[in-house]
């Protein structure tokens, strides 16, 4: 979010708060992207604000409440408030429990455990959802467009289009088993509580194979979650590249050193396997 938005976005979510009976004096920006996520004390809440517009976050709220119910280790939603997408002063605001970190971070066992646990439950689950298939597309429109992403070179724009297009096409010609997905359960996504691993932000959740998921999560995870599939898991983690690079070049983008991590991600393709995983690459640039 812009920081012209900020602090009106702040303003809404503590008024927001006020008017449901929490005591909300003050507000700590725990991460700024799409979305700002505010810790809202005194009454330790934590709330996600985003424009209005943003449709997702009510189908968002409503699988979040879904999967408390049959016990999946995810961030719930504050309890003290009907589970809504509140509308205030042009943003939407959803308001979740608030997990004091602890330390030492889960280990990768206990990650991919959790994340096991969190795929169990939604296999249960029948819910609308997109495919993964769609937000490749949306990829490849942000690509195809040069008004959306007019510093993409055009070598790049032909490079990028043609992977995206081909790693869908091999990802569904083996014709695997899809179920409900998180869609981005990477370490950024998992809060490490006295109550274990937790997962949030489910905005892009999806349907697609469990290798989907698996390509958003380090690498040492990926050897503890059981039955694997390689060979898919090392295309959907060329995917993943592929997608992540086309949103670092879209017009507007707010993810800082956006351009050099977009960059860099184009560079890791072309120069072919070992496929690094996000976070490594992440962790290579500087990127947040």
């Amino acid at each position: 979010m812009e920081m012209s938005d900020v602090a009106r976005a702040i303003a809404a979510a503590t008024s927001l708060a006020a008017s449901l009976g929490l005591s909300a004096d003050d507000a700590v920006v725990l991460h700024n992207s799409n979305k700002l996520a505010l810790r809202l004390t005194p009454c330790d809440v934590l709330a996600r604000v985003a424009r209005v517009g943003q449709e997702v976050a009510q189908n968002e709220v409503e699988l979040a409440g879904r999967l408390t119910e049959i016990g999946c280790p995810i961030g719930a939603l504050e309890p003290r408030v009907d589970p809504l997408v509140y509308t205030w002063d042009g943003f939407a605001i959803t308001l979740w429990v608030y997990y004091e970190p602890v330390t030492p971070h889960g280990s990768s066992v206990d990650y991919a455990t959790a994340l096991e646990r969190l795929h169990a439950g939604m296999r249960k689950l029948v819910m609308a959802s997109p495919r993964f298939t769609d937000r490749i597309a949306e990829a490849k429109e942000v690509v195809a467009d040069p008004h959306r992403s007019p510093e993409l070179a055009d070598a790049d724009r032909v490079f990028l289009s043609s992977r995206l297009g081909s790693l869908r096409r091999a990802i569904e010609d083996r014709g695997v088993v899809e179920q409900l997905l998180h869609g981005e359960p990477h370490p950024g996504n998992v809060l490490n509580t006295e109550n274990g691993l937790l997962f949030i932000d489910f905005e892009t959740f999806c349907r697609g194979p469990v290798e989907f998921d698996l390509a958003h999560v380090p690498e040492a995870v990926c050897e503890f979650y059981p039955s694997v599939d390689e060979g898919l898991l090392d295309e959907c983690r060329q995917l993943v590249l592929a997608m992540v690079a086309a949103w670092r070049w879209e017009l507007g983008d707010e993810f800082p050193n956006g351009r050099r991590f977009g960059e860099e991600l184009l560079r890791a393709l072309r120069e072919g396997p070992p496929w690094p995983t996000l976070d490594a690459m992440a962790a290579r640039y500087g990127a947040p």
